[in-house]
């Protein structure tokens, strides 16, 4: 689905937080949302951490971090937010937390909160906003 930050932010700008705008866009998909899972991990994200999310039905993924990989990503039918691009990767230790809350962008994500996207920025919403 494509989403309007900007028309979503005038609609519903009591019941909204922005978030700062510190992402630039990776992935192939420029406009995403839906509900929030939060994972807070200090893992790399490249292509095959893209793939699977896509084969997890998410429609993208903001990342207070770096991604690696970028042309692949920009190949992918999935929303990609992130901090910056480097060629290094991390050491993956497999270890983190899963529906916590993170706290980054000037906002806080909870866990089964809603997230809308598009070129213009991110939004969160504790309620899915009616968008019909």
């Amino acid at each position: 689905m494509e989403y309007n930050t900007s028309e979503l932010c005038d609609l519903f700008a009591d019941s909204v937080d922005v978030v700062d705008p510190i992402f630039a866009s990776f992935g192939g998909r420029y406009s995403f949302g839906g509900e929030i899972t939060t994972i807070k991990c200090f893992e790399e994200f490249d292509a095959s951490s893209a793939q699977i999310a896509i084969d997890n039905d998410w429609e993208g993924v903001v990342i207070y971090g770096s991604v690696r990989e970028v042309d692949s990503l920009a190949e992918l039918d999935i929303g990609v937010l992130a901090v910056a691009a480097i060629p290094v990767n991390a050491e993956c230790e497999s270890i983190g937390e899963v529906d916590v809350p993170v706290n980054f962008g000037g906002v806080t994500f909870l866990p089964e909160d809603h997230l809308y996207a598009d070129s213009t920025g991110v939004i969160l919403s504790p309620e899915p906003l009616d968008l019909d």
